[in-house]
């Protein structure tokens, strides 16, 4: 019986070449509520970006099963959005039709909600810019729109500020948190930024390369907005610090 809107049980991920077998991820659970936004943080090579994949559906050759809202994940579909770290607009359409993709903008009910998305996502005045015309950070704007255009039940975030300066970044990160006071949306959030995922997040999870999977879990109960300043946000990044170089305290010693 699954207990969250999205269920990770028991899944391993070993891939095959001429040199031998890497066991990326072996025998990880996870479950995320609906509404939550859980950052997933660890150094290179732990399977971050692969479990993003796996919860997508782009990466089928597991061990293990995955659960949208109960039912078994075989492939992508439009209950699951993805945003990249690169936004990936195509450069002949503008802002509009990039969000409607391969829907048409002639359909009323479409072009309700795509006008409804750039406000959201504060781009009005750009609704006939191409990308080109755009910031890093107004591309992932219209990214974020697009992938939220056919209402999906989680947003997957595969580092999608990496890319952008930390001015840009930070506004970026306001964005995001703004977009789910809105829609409440679930979100998987794959990071290497201790901050931002503290700055995001309601709990963070921690992966190890050498166990492939979860080290621990990091509960972060600061009210938002959060000041990145503040010595409770500063006691959470001590513990997370300690957390990725594999000296956890006790996780009763998080209850700050």
């Amino acid at each position: 019986m699954t207990t969250g809107l999205l269920e990770v049980v028991n899944v391993s991920r070993t891939f095959h070449s001429d040199t031998g077998d890497v066991h990326v991820l072996s025998g990880l659970s996870l479950t995320v509520k609906q509404g939550e936004i859980v950052s997933i943080i660890g150094p290179s090579g732990c399977g971050k970006s692969t479990l993003l994949k796996i919860v997508a559906g782009l990466d089928l050759e597991i061990e293990g099963q995955v659960f949208l809202e109960g039912e078994l994940v075989t492939k992508p579909s439009e209950q699951k959005g993805f945003i990249f770290q690169e936004h990936r607009l195509f450069p002949w359409l503008n802002v509009e039709r990039n969000i409607a993709a391969d829907l048409s903008l002639k359909n009323s009910n479409v072009r309700s909600r795509v006008y409804a998305l750039i406000k959201l996502v504060k781009l009005q005045g750009f609704e006939r810019a191409y990308p080109k015309q755009l910031s890093g950070g107004m591309s992932q704007r219209v990214a974020i729109a697009r992938a939220l255009l056919r209402n999906p039940k989680v947003l997957l975030l595969d580092e999608p500020f990496g890319a952008l300066d930390a001015f840009t970044r930070s506004h970026m990160q306001d964005a995001l948190l703004d977009i789910w006071r809105e829609n409440k949306t679930t979100m998987l959030f794959v990071t290497h930024d201790i901050d931002e995922a503290l700055f995001l997040s309601h709990r963070v999870v921690v992966l190890d390369a050498n166990i492939g999977g979860i080290r621990t879990i990091l509960p972060v109960d600061l009210p938002m907005p959060r000041k990145r300043t503040g010595s409770a946000f500063q006691e959470l990044r001590m513990h997370l610090l300690r957390a990725l170089v594999n000296e956890t305290p006790d996780k009763h010693s998080w209850e700050i």
